[in-house]
């Protein structure tokens, strides 16, 4: 457990100097289309133990003196009120927290493109709000045929229609609140302005999956598609790459299926393209900074799991096609993997039918796994909880930690006064009620002492958890999965 797999100090400098040297080989100026979470990429922690959340942040912080942001949102995603699964925001305010995030870390904020604008009134009005806000927001628009029509797309009527988007530094990262947001078109769009002004500018792409000099079929590229199989991503061997040096790389389908139409843009605009294949476009060096490929193996394995749970409680939740489910068990097949890989699956299941009521588990980095019941006073996610932070601490499982003087007021503040059905602690109300113990039982202080050790641990629950739980769970950085069923057999829940 917490054992290192990736060179997360080897990775910002390669990653930095890979950037550097692109932006040298065109000369003037290269527009770097990021993929994937600039901020909190715990997918990438999770699969690549040793990798930050915030790594690809702090790469471009060592470059913070040649960087500016740009951010894309889709005019249809504004219109829908398109929200972020993780977050549960809308991608207006998803823009609006990375700009202040971008700003909080001193790196510079250049602007805001509204892409596929056709004059939507939402659109019109988070543009006002946005320029309220001393934000410049440009307009890029839709081109019909885009992206198989090159002659129109590279034409005064394509590109050309686009508003020209100022911009001062010499890497220009163009970043969205989610896919489907424009960022390519929006980096192509500048390349057709840029040359018309005699600015020689580049483009290159900075995804962090699948990682393209490791086997098509590694786990770690398997748990990418595990992590978007809602989408139509399929990783695949670049044909055009294998053609082009002799070497294997793997890429996925939709860079592979328009890297002839961006060829054929690269021509119209240059005269010639800068790259054979969809890989040539990357600036990754992601892979050149594992170090024990064991570990990332066995991370993965886990990843793939906790995904084949999180799809199978979107499904019942009415969210998800049952086909994602398929999708990962599709791979969990190929990779002989099951439940009984997941040791936390078995002791929360085996504490459950002990119990005959809703429990959960937790496996701590030493391989000792701890359960939490339901009772009267806490949930099972409050009791499994406080149980390793006891076991962590040395203390006897059976010692109270928590006074009922301090416990009974909560409960009947949350029945009485707020309208809850439900008296038992959530993991939140747990620590609060643990923190106010601690002022007079030192053992209660030293218990809370030993959250930290919490991260990375692996848990399950039997039943769906609440917003509540899940979210402190995510917090405290405690991987867990939960069984596809809700705890009361109730249509709504919260």
């Amino acid at each position: 457990m917490n054992k290192i797999g990736f060179d997360n100090n080897k990775y910002l400098k390669l990653q930095s100097q890979n950037i550097r040297d692109r932006i040298n080989k065109f000369g003037d100026k290269l527009y770097l289309e990021f993929g994937g979470k600039l901020f909190d990429d715990f997918h990438a922690s999770r699969v690549l133990p040793g990798f930050e959340p915030d790594s690809k942040v702090k790469m471009l912080m060592e470059m913070k003196d040649e960087a500016e942001i740009i951010i894309a949102i889709s005019a249809d995603d504004i219109e829908r009120s398109k929200r972020r699964g993780d977050l549960g925001i809308t991608y207006e305010d998803e823009t609006l927290r990375l700009i202040d995030a971008f700003r909080g870390i001193g790196l510079t904020m250049g602007s805001v493109v509204i892409t596929h604008y056709r004059g939507q009134a939402i659109a019109k009005q988070f543009k006002k709000r946005l320029e309220a806000l001393g934000i410049k927001v440009y307009k890029h628009y839709i081109i019909p045929d885009y992206p198989s029509n090159v002659s129109l797309i590279v034409s005064e009527e394509g590109f050309g229609k686009n508003e020209y988007i100022e911009t001062e530094r010499r890497l220009i990262v163009v970043t969205a609140p989610g896919p489907g947001s424009g960022k390519m078109a929006t980096c192509l769009s500048q390349l057709y302005h840029e040359h018309k002004r005699g600015v020689r500018a580049g483009y290159a792409k900075f995804e962090t999956f699948p990682v393209w000099d490791l086997p098509l079929k590694h786990p770690v590229n398997l748990a990418y598609e595990a992590a978007t199989a809602d989408l139509d991503d399929v990783n695949m061997i670049d044909p055009m790459h294998l053609e082009a040096y002799g070497v294997t790389a793997v890429n996925y389908n939709r860079d592979v299926e328009i890297f002839p139409v961006l060829d054929a843009i690269f021509k119209r605009i240059y005269g010639e393209s800068p790259y054979k294949s969809p890989t040539d476009m990357g600036v990754n060096m992601l892979g050149s900074c594992i170090v024990d490929d064991e570990v990332c193996r066995q991370a993965s394995y886990q990843e793939i799991l906790r995904r084949y749970y999180s799809a199978a409680v979107s499904v019942r939740r009415g969210l998800s096609d049952p086909s994602e489910v398929k999708k990962i068990e599709f791979i969990m097949n190929f990779l002989n993997l099951s439940s009984a890989d997941r040791p936390v699956v078995a002791a929360a299941l085996e504490k459950a039918a002990a119990t005959d009521g809703p429990a959960v588990a937790l496996e701590l980095n030493d391989g000792t796994i701890v359960t939490g019941k339901t009772s009267s006073l806490l949930g099972a996610s409050s009791a499994c909880l406080l149980n390793a932070l006891k076991y962590l601490a040395g203390i006897d499982k059976k010692l109270p930690l928590i006074a009922p003087g301090v416990i009974e007021p909560i409960q009947h503040l949350k029945v009485e006064h707020l309208g809850n059905h439900n008296p038992r602690l959530h993991t939140d109300e747990l620590l609060i009620a643990l923190t106010i113990c601690a002022v007079t039982n030192p053992m209660a202080g030293y218990a809370i002492e030993q959250l930290d050790k919490l991260k990375g641990c692996e848990a399950h629950s039997t039943v769906i958890l609440s917003h509540v739980d899940e979210e402190l769970f995510k917090k405290l950085g405690v991987n867990i999965s939960f069984e596809p069923r809700h705890q009361a057999k109730k249509l709504f829940h919260k």
